[in-house]
């Protein structure tokens, strides 16, 4: 069965998001704020949820409509065929949200909703009840000025939960932008990279598993593996293709970080991963950081503020950082961090510089460019995938 879907991504990364989708072969992609719309059967619901690594979810559009009532809502979704997707026993789970439009109560719009889904399968399966104690699924009703939009998540838990970060460190950055930092930096298997922040090993653990080709969703779940529409070995051929596209590169990554507790935790991180034996952690100061590459890459999340509290301690952090820049001319240095007025302590404007989320929070992604082995050959998303 074909089917319109939607990779969801945090803000500022449909753009990778979309790239990453065309990598893998698909074409007609729509981008919008937090979303990539593509289309695909049941095989390719399979391969995104596995490959996608910048993405937060894979939803089923099952349509689009404009409604300014409860009597347009309800009309508009009772016309959509559930049952196309939804068992008898399935779960209809219904949650909303509401921005800028006529019918702003979250609460009644998820229950007219959930009523107009429930009669839409009464008149497709002849049943005036459903007992919902089968497969779950999601359903959600997005309303945008007065647009509505109804889609299934197929993912389950976010894409981000890869399954080997049990534990994190404090403000910790998710997995999809951990990787997006990396997919748009420079960074080759050629050259050693460096996190003096190394905390729960995020950034280092997603370099490795996009360098080696391993696929972020292999070694866990989706919800909707628990569907009767599809077939159990989908998601195994897809896996199985995963397991055989696996490289082993001879690459050279180094963490650092001063908690010794916390580096305990991005070992164990990166064993989980399966990228343990490419990865050395240990613990140093960054006040007494140093290297003997000459050519070198740092992709990095520093202390901003928010885990340091005093803002004169983070701008003579920032002011380091930015003496080991001048120290080490020929390293390409990527930086992530909310704080704002960055270059002025670190003392050099970047070459390039990003706005990103992690979650709710605004942060910039300062890239450096002065590796000279490898300027003007694009990011390594384009160069890699």
């Amino acid at each position: 069965m074909d089917y319109k879907l939607i990779a969801t991504t945090t803000f500022g990364l449909e753009g990778i998001t979309a790239k990453e989708l065309k990598a893998l072969g698909y074409e007609n992609l729509r981008t919008e704020n937090g979303k990539v719309h593509f289309e695909g059967d049941e095989m390719d619901i399979a391969i995104a949820n596995i490959h996608l690594r910048t993405a937060d979810r894979i939803l089923i559009n099952m349509g689009e409509f404009n409604a300014f009532s409860f009597e347009e809502l309800y009309q508009g979704t009772k016309k959509i065929n559930w049952s196309d997707i939804i068992p008898k026993d399935g779960i209809m789970h219904v949650n909303g949200k509401s921005v800028k439009s006529t019918l702003y109560s979250v609460p009644d719009c998820q229950s007219i909703v959930k009523k107009a889904i429930v009669d839409s399968m009464s008149a497709s399966y002849g049943l005036k009840k459903f007992e919902e104690d089968g497969p779950l699924y999601k359903i959600e009703v997005s309303i945008l000025k007065d647009k509505v939009t109804l889609t299934i998540d197929t993912s389950g838990p976010g894409l981000h939960k890869r399954g080997y970060r049990e534990e994190a460190g404090i403000a910790p950055l998710k997995e999809t932008l951990a990787a997006a930092m990396v997919l748009i930096s420079r960074w080759k298997e050629d050259f050693t990279l460096i996190d003096p922040f190394c905390g729960s090993g995020t950034i280092l653990i997603e370099a490795a598993m996009i360098m080696q080709n391993i696929a972020p969703g292999l070694c866990r779940t989706f919800t909707c593996e628990t569907w009767p529409t599809f077939d159990e070995d989908i998601f195994e051929q897809v896996r199985e293709g995963a397991e055989r596209a696996i490289k082993n590169k001879d690459i050279k990554l180094l963490g650092y970080d001063i908690d010794g507790r916390v580096l305990k935790v991005a070992r164990s991180n990166a064993e989980k991963a399966g990228v343990a034996q490419y990865i050395d952690f240990h613990r140093r100061n960054f006040m007494d950081f140093s290297s003997s590459e000459k050519y070198a890459f740092i992709i990095s999340n520093p202390p901003y503020g928010e885990r340091l509290g005093d803002k004169k301690e983070v701008e003579e952090l920032y002011k380091r950082f930015g003496e080991y820049k001048d120290k080490y001319k020929n390293w390409d240095f990527n930086i992530l961090t909310s704080f704002e007025g960055f270059e002025k302590p670190f003392g050099r404007k970047a070459s390039k510089n990003r706005k990103l989320y992690n979650g709710k929070l605004k942060c910039y992604y300062y890239q450096y460019f002065d590796n000279e082995h490898i300027k003007n050959e694009g990011d390594m998303l384009i160069n890699h995938i």
